[in-house]
């Protein structure tokens, strides 16, 4: 089978700023990996050229060997994603938001779907509630449960703990893990959260000002930078 996520030479120009600068890398089947770097370094626009949401100036975005833009309709099949800036509809009650996605997604078994995905994230005290006045842990939880409602071969992770409690988060975590291991998902994890990438990723790419500047696994990125850490390690490459 092709490679589940495959970007080749990818940049993006808005009128004279360069967004993102020939960048080429791939994730294989059963792979986290990290996307890091200081804020409008160019990883939001890089996960909207994934998505389809955004036209790449240049390069490509190939899902399990097809490319997106002559493909989109049937490569968003494999994707799906979650995002703290993209907020779920308000009005909905959280059951009403999983089947319209569910739908979407023409989800066979939409209820079953939905009872194993309460029963794994902890929704069934708030199914029958509205999204919009839900606690941020909670709609994180809902957000969660909507980007693997189609068991996605890709599932891309805009900061998924981003303003957790330490408990929430470290349940997100652990579901993660134990989700990427039982259905063999490839999973690009954007975070600023230093210790959940060192604890999460098989490798890391390190962005600043458009482009990959460095690569590695967290423990070798610390060794060959002589850091105790993914966060000194983090703050080196920002500051350069």
């Amino acid at each position: 089978m092709s490679i589940p996520l495959e970007i080749k030479n990818l940049s993006k120009h808005f009128n004279n700023k360069v967004a993102v600068k020939n960048i080429s890398f791939s994730i294989n089947k059963n792979e986290i990996i990290g996307l890091l770097g200081p804020n409008g370094c160019g990883k939001t626009t890089t996960i909207g050229m994934i998505l389809g949401l955004l036209k790449p100036t240049e390069g490509k975005v190939q899902i399990y060997g097809k490319d997106i833009e002559k493909n989109r309709i049937d490569c968003l099949d494999y994707l799906n994603f979650i995002s703290p800036y993209v907020e779920l509809p308000k009005k909905l009650t959280v059951k009403e938001n999983l089947k319209v996605y569910g739908k979407l997604y023409d989800i066979k078994k939409l209820e079953e779907k939905i009872e194993y995905l309460s029963d794994k994230l902890r929704l069934r005290e708030i199914i029958d509630k509205i999204t919009g006045e839900l606690s941020s842990g909670q709609k994180n939880r809902v957000s969660l449960a909507k980007s693997i409602i189609n068991d996605p071969g890709i599932l891309l992770l805009d900061e998924p703990t981003a303003s957790l409690d330490p408990e929430t988060g470290d349940f997100i975590r652990n579901f993660l893990e134990t989700y990427q291991k039982e259905k063999g998902t490839s999973i690009l994890l954007a975070s600023h959260n230093m210790a959940e990438v060192e604890r999460l990723c098989t490798s890391v790419l390190m962005m600043n000002n458009g482009s990959i500047i460095d690569s590695g696994s967290p423990s070798n990125l610390i060794n060959k930078h002589g850091r105790k850490n993914m966060e000194e390690v983090f703050l080196k490459l920002s500051r350069r």
